[in-house]
């Protein structure tokens, strides 16, 4: 299987504070792999790295056999390598359908001013109603985005990300502050994206975890001590003393 994301040796101190120490990961193309550990661990700090917002100390990351170490974010994406939550801010005084239409736009690269020129643009409109069929929003284009249910505006959000066409998508927590109906339509989107894409998640709901990822690793105190399907990870002992515990045999 081919390798997606390869990580190397990956270092990122504050201060006397070391975030994330000399971290080894590989994500195939096409999985669903999940990063969990305790909180403190350096999962944000890793991800932060990944997508490009934080330069590591040192190490090496290569996407899709490619060196992108130093590449700012905004370079990163155009590789595909896309991170929810942070390609854009949502528009809260704007529509649902006219957040994707700016990303789509924002993708092709041509200028963000003339917003009255764009609306009148039916193919990037009509790109971005495919996306929010996509990840379940079909009937909210018109509904101004913040005025979305929390879970909704996940929702949105993810769609904002698959609006730059990634071929891998980092989510970070995507099901954070929700409650059961919202997490199950989250988890139902992120497995309409297996194969599609290739996925790594950080998330500390376990029972979502072992639902949807094809691989797990897990860091601790800033170091992956164990990447396994979510069988292996469950009955590892080493996991299950630094994060899992009672979790594991749930």
């Amino acid at each position: 299987m081919a390798l997606m994301l390869e990580v190397t040796d990956l270092s990122k101190r504050f201060g006397g504070v070391v975030a994330t120490d000399q971290v080894q990961l590989e994500v195939n193309e096409g999985e669903i792999h999940a990063l969990i550990g305790p909180n403190g661990a350096g999962k944000t700090t890793l991800i932060s790295q990944l997508s490009g917002a934080l330069r590591p100390d040192s190490g090496t990351i290569r996407f899709d056999n490619k060196d992108v170490t130093r590449l700012p974010m905004h370079e990163r994406v155009s590789t595909g390598l896309a991170r929810s939550y942070q390609i854009t801010s949502i528009f809260r005084r704007f529509s649902v359908v006219e957040n994707v239409a700016l990303a789509v736009q924002a993708r092709s690269g041509s200028s963000l001013s003339f917003w009255q020129r764009v609306s009148s643009e039916k193919a990037l409109f009509d790109e971005a109603r495919q996306i929010l069929a996509d990840v379940g929003l079909t009937g909210r284009g018109d509904q101004l985005a913040g005025a979305l249910a929390h879970g909704e505006q996940r929702q949105l959000e993810v769609g904002l990300a698959l609006a730059t066409n990634p071929r891998m998508l980092l989510l970070d927590e995507p099901m954070a502050g929700m409650g059961p109906e919202e997490s199950e339509r989250m988890i139902s989107l992120i497995l309409k994206l297996r194969g599609r894409l290739t996925l790594l998640l950080v998330e500390h709901d376990m029972d979502a975890v072992f639902r949807l990822a094809d691989r797990i690793s897990v860091l601790v105190n800033g170091r992956v001590i164990a990447t396994g399907d979510p069988e292996a990870i469950r009955i590892n002992p080493e996991v299950k003393k630094a994060y899992l515990g009672d979790e594991a045999t749930a």
